[in-house]
């Protein structure tokens, strides 16, 4: 079978682990392909996600490896069993593929968990909203890639919206008075928020301006736990696409920022009352 032009992001995330238990092991690609029956390309294919390998050949690999994570080997074995097509390669040819990777690791987690400082979480957002944040686009975006663009979000939200994901989201109050098209479309989206926040699968909890201390970076974050620890990322949204952190400090490192956000962050019901304030004042405005 020839290589794969475009491996997915499980694909790349399989390979990716693969080269770490090289690397842990302290072989090159070259003597671990010897040891397992495979060429030096291969190896470099594998763990790039262009070649696809069975769940047998991923425990060689890991035996080879002196791999011991039993439930790490476990969790990429079912990666691989899992062969069904997820509803964004649909997109590939139409949204750029950074969103298609946020797509896959919100489709394929298990818990998310984001941060947001300069909008709604793109998961909680209404149609109205979103079409207003995509209209502050600079250049302007055309209209079709609006139109696409918009229907792709929808149907991100499906996974929270089916109650399929425990989804957490915590929103500093700077991005519950961003303004994008007005106080009218803002307070209709505060409306759906606590609406949302509602729901049982759902936990929205609010990051006010006069907290002293506040936890983690300047950016919007995405936090997706898999079937095990190791096997978590972190998306993080840029001025230009998005970056994809997957390294054992990296996760450590956001988990923290996650436990310090529960501890500085409004209740759930506080962060209620906090959101039908502000949307209080944008009602007053626009009346």
């Amino acid at each position: 079978m020839p290589p794969r032009h475009s491996p997915t992001l499980r694909q790349r995330r399989l390979g990716a682990e693969l080269r770490r238990m090289r690397e842990q092991a302290g072989y090159g690609g070259s003597q671990l392909g010897r040891i397992v029956g495979m060429s030096p390309a291969q190896v470099t294919q594998m763990e790039s996600g262009r070649i696809g390998i069975s769940a047998e050949r991923l425990r060689t690999v890991a035996a080879a490896c002196m791999c011991t994570n039993q439930p790490l080997i476990d969790a990429l074995a079912r990666g691989i069993a899992e062969r069904g097509r997820g509803w964004w390669e649909d997109y590939q040819e139409t949204v750029a593929a950074d969103l298609i990777d946020l797509a896959e690791i919100e489709g394929r987690a298990e818990r998310l968990s984001t941060y947001t400082i300069t909008f709604m979480p793109g998961l909680l957002q209404t149609s109205a909203y979103a079409d207003s944040v995509f209209a502050r686009a600079i250049p302007p975006l055309p209209h079709h890639e609006v139109n696409v663009r918009m229907g792709f979000r929808m149907r991100r939200q499906r996974v929270v919206r089916s109650g399929a994901v425990p989804y957490s989201a915590f929103i500093h109050e700077a991005a519950l008075r961003m303004q994008f098209s007005g106080p009218e479309i803002l307070a209709e989206q505060l409306g759906a928020l606590r609406q949302d926040s509602e729901s049982s699968n759902v936990s929205v909890r609010v990051v006010p301006f006069d907290v002293e201390s506040l936890p983690g970076p300047s950016e919007n974050f995405t936090f997706a736990e898999g079937l095990v620890p190791e096997l978590d990322t972190v998306q993080i949204d840029m001025s230009h696409g998005c970056l994809l952190f997957d390294s054992p400090a990296q996760l450590a490192s956001y988990r923290e920022i996650l436990a310090q956000m529960e501890r500085v962050a409004l209740s759930e019901d506080e962060s209620r009352a906090f959101i039908r304030s502000i949307q209080k004042e944008m009602e007053a405005k626009h009346g």
